[in-house]
């Protein structure tokens, strides 16, 4: 038996029309206003989400060794600058990427599910990337489509690409891709298995939430997130398959892996 859930009981038709978010993103709005740099945006984006959904994005897996590891990479590169260059505002950060010519040298990478954290989920990634000028990223397992993403930014944009079983599905997210405007592709060869990513199990995580005690009392207690998820539409993976649903995202993705997969 299916469980019942609130989608499937139609109340995010009715609370999309009551704007009470107005109310519930008012914390989040000032604190996000006093973030000075990218450490405090994390702490916004911790204090607004449902810890489930926080620790799925901000963490790694088993003892988060090699996470802790790629952080503390940055902090060993130093920047040694040209002094007396004779450089004056506003500075040209244009560069190219995969060929393409954008105005910031760095871009957000290809991320999962990006609804799940917020309702505009892509879109709101795609149009800061349009308003920066920079290179955008979709990930396969996106919850957006490639044709809503092209209709936003018709600038330089790579498509992340997972190699499935079904080699027609690939063909044909790949044909998407190329008629979406994409310009290059991304290949993920470190999926070959599921990691074990300790948080979610403590935090039982699930999509969509399973509505258990703990999880019902944590998305009390962030009000923004959780009218965010009932308010709108039950996301799917649109780039996989419309009407697949997130729940199945699991057996969907196990019973696609393919650790054969090798430069042959």
């Amino acid at each position: 038996m299916s469980t019942i859930t609130p989608h499937k009981l139609g109340i995010h038709k009715i609370l999309k029309h009551i704007p009470l978010n107005l109310i519930f993103d008012a914390p989040s709005k000032r604190r996000l206003a006093k973030a000075v740099n990218i450490a405090d945006l994390r702490l916004c984006a911790k204090a607004r989400a449902h810890k489930m959904v926080f620790d799925y994005l901000d963490a790694g897996a088993d003892d988060e060794i090699s996470l802790r590891r790629a952080k503390d990479a940055y902090s060993e590169l130093e920047m040694h600058y040209h002094i007396l260059a004779g450089i004056k505002p506003p500075l040209d950060l244009s560069t190219k990427i995969f060929g393409e010519d954008v105005k910031l040298p760095f871009f957000a990478c290809p991320t999962a599910g990006n609804r799940m954290f917020h309702w505009e989920g892509e879109t709101a990634a795609a149009k800061a990337a349009a308003h920066h000028g920079t290179l955008y990223g979709l990930s396969s397992l996106a919850t957006t489509g490639i044709t809503e993403i092209g209709a936003i930014y018709d600038g330089p944009k790579v498509f992340q690409l997972y190699v499935w079983k079904d080699r027609e599905l690939v063909k044909e997210v790949l044909a998407k891709a190329k008629e979406g405007g994409f310009h290059a592709l991304a290949l993920t060869v470190d999926f070959t298995w599921y990691g074990n990513r300790e948080r979610d199990i403590r935090n039982d995580f699930s999509i969509p939430p399973k509505y258990s005690v703990a999880q019902v009392v944590e998305a009390i207690n962030k009000p923004a997130w959780t009218y965010d998820f009932l308010s709108h539409d039950a996301y799917t993976y649109a780039c996989i398959n419309t009407e697949v649903p997130a729940d199945s995202l699991a057996a969907f993705v196990n019973s696609q892996i393919m650790p054969e997969f090798d430069w042959r």
